[in-house]
């Protein structure tokens, strides 16, 4: 069978391939399986809770719940499923459970307050109701969707709020009755009070109309007096307007009158140079017939020769024509060649151009990607030498050779030069026998070698007064 639950209800079916229960709102019901109907829209339960406060008072509660089951979770849905299987949701099994809860959790609660806290916060009374309803309700997949928690009520035996009532009203008929005394006491001192008042602000009030009075006649008299010259000022304006008016009404006349003469001269010559144009015309007919006749006269002759002349001035435009066409074509395939050969030759400088523009832009790219590949290698041998500036210098210049070319360049250098060099000493190893006579010797000694070495080097003999230089076998 194929079953299908109206809107506000939900298929419950159990039976041969389901584990627990299924809940669903339409579906086939097979062989093996069965199935319940359960309605989702909640239900109003009225109690009346009996409780007692802390001081052990009895009181009646009255109550309005309205529950029914939590639709928008699964799990609360298959709770409650559960809960009215074998039970109408309307039957007595589940409002007594929902009233054993409402009834225990309100007893609960009313046991930890007074009586006047329960009486006073009956708004925060009820929301903890709902709550620690609500709470033990989750179990069965309930939800409250409304609570309205009604006045208060005595237990038969147990006025207390008869008598709360009473004192309350007992006590407002005495504030009455102070109230109404006091408002007697203020009426008899407020009346004194007014008629002295009265008397004060009277002649107050006497004196300040008077003053008021004579301030308002010379107010009176000073606006009288400056509307008077107003008014003269206005008349005294109206009147050079309407002089100012007539004037312009007189220009205007003048104007209009000017106008109408003009317009009477300007018809009169109209109507001459109309005749005028009339004789004109006639004169012209005139002419023109005569014309025509004398042009039948000779119309024959002349077109004759008239059609001679433009046949061969025809002929002649003719040759000229195609003469200046042939030298046109001519002129515009010598245009189209050179044009041509313009074209190729910019093209050629174009592709020479971006070749070299090619080449430019390769040697930069070339340079730029050498630049960072040297900066790059500075860079380690900048890490590799620890940041030591001397140490990173002198590995660059012995890996670049350079040393080497300075040893070399220095040897060309004094490669040419052939010095001769010569070597000699004074004798001074062989001890300090004779003190400063040997040192005079020692001076005497080295002046020969020193006089052959600068002969030699420079060419330059000594003066003879220094000696002579020694032969080229002797050993001094």
């Amino acid at each position: 069978m194929y079953r299908v639950a109206s809107p506000s209800e939900y298929l419950v079916i159990t039976g041969a391939g389901i584990d627990d229960i299924k809940l669903a709102k339409k579906g086939w019901i097979l062989p093996g399986q069965s199935y319940i109907i359960f309605d989702m829209s909640p239900v109003n339960y009225t109690f009346e809770v009996q409780a007692m406060s802390i001081e052990k008072l009895p009181f009646m509660l009255p109550a309005v719940f309205t529950i029914g089951p939590r639709i928008d979770d699964m799990p609360s849905l298959h709770k409650y499923a559960k809960l009215i299987s074998l039970h109408d949701k309307l039957s007595s099994h589940v409002k007594e459970l929902v009233q054993g809860i409402i009834e225990g959790e309100t007893r609960v609660l009313s046991a930890s307050m007074t009586m006047e806290e329960v009486f006073k916060g009956t708004k925060e009374f009820k929301q903890e109701v709902f709550e620690k309803v609500q709470l033990e309700l989750n179990q069965f997949g309930l939800l409250i969707y409304n609570a309205n928690v009604k006045q208060l009520v005595d237990v038969p035996g147990h006025e207390y709020f008869s008598y709360l009532g009473q004192k309350t009203q007992m006590e407002a008929a005495n504030q009455a009755k102070v109230d109404v005394a006091e408002a007697r006491k203020k009426g008899k001192i407020g009346s004194k009070e007014r008629e002295g008042l009265t008397l004060q602000n009277a002649a107050k009030i006497d004196a300040e109309t008077k003053i008021y009075a004579t301030k308002r006649a010379g107010e009176g008299m000073m606006a009288e007096i400056k509307v008077k010259a107003e008014v003269k000022v206005y008349e005294n304006v109206r009147e050079a307007e309407v002089a100012k008016a007539n004037a312009e009404l007189a220009k205007k006349k003048a104007g209009w009158g000017k106008e109408a003469h003009v317009a009477e001269v300007e018809a009169m010559k109209a109507v001459a140079l109309r005749d005028a144009e009339l004789q004109t015309e006639v004169e012209r007919m005139n002419a023109l017939t005569r014309t025509e006749k004398l042009k039948a006269e000779f119309l024959s002759k002349a077109s004759v020769e008239y059609e001679t002349k433009v046949q061969e001035a025809n002929w002649e435009l003719y040759n000229k024509q195609k003469a200046a066409e042939a030298i046109l074509y001519l002129r515009e395939k010598e245009a189209e060649a050179q044009k041509a050969i313009a074209e190729a030759e910019l093209y050629a400088c174009q592709q020479v151009a971006d070749g070299e523009f090619y080449a430019k832009k390769k040697e930069a790219e070339g340079l730029m990607a050498l630049g960072q590949a040297q900066g790059a290698y500075l860079r380690n041998l900048w890490d590799a030498a620890g940041g030591n500036y001397a140490a990173m210098r002198d590995f660059m210049m012995i890996n670049g050779s350079i040393f080497q070319e300075i040893a070399k360049i220095n040897a060309d250098a004094v490669c040419g030069l052939q010095p001769k060099i010569s070597i000699w000493t004074n004798g001074g190893g062989e001890g300090g026998r004779n003190g400063a006579m040997k040192d005079v010797a020692g001076v005497y000694k080295m002046l020969p070698p020193l006089f052959k070495t600068v002969h030699e080097q420079t060419g330059m003999l000594p003066p003879a007064c220094m000696g002579t230089l020694p032969n080229s076998g002797s050993n001094n």
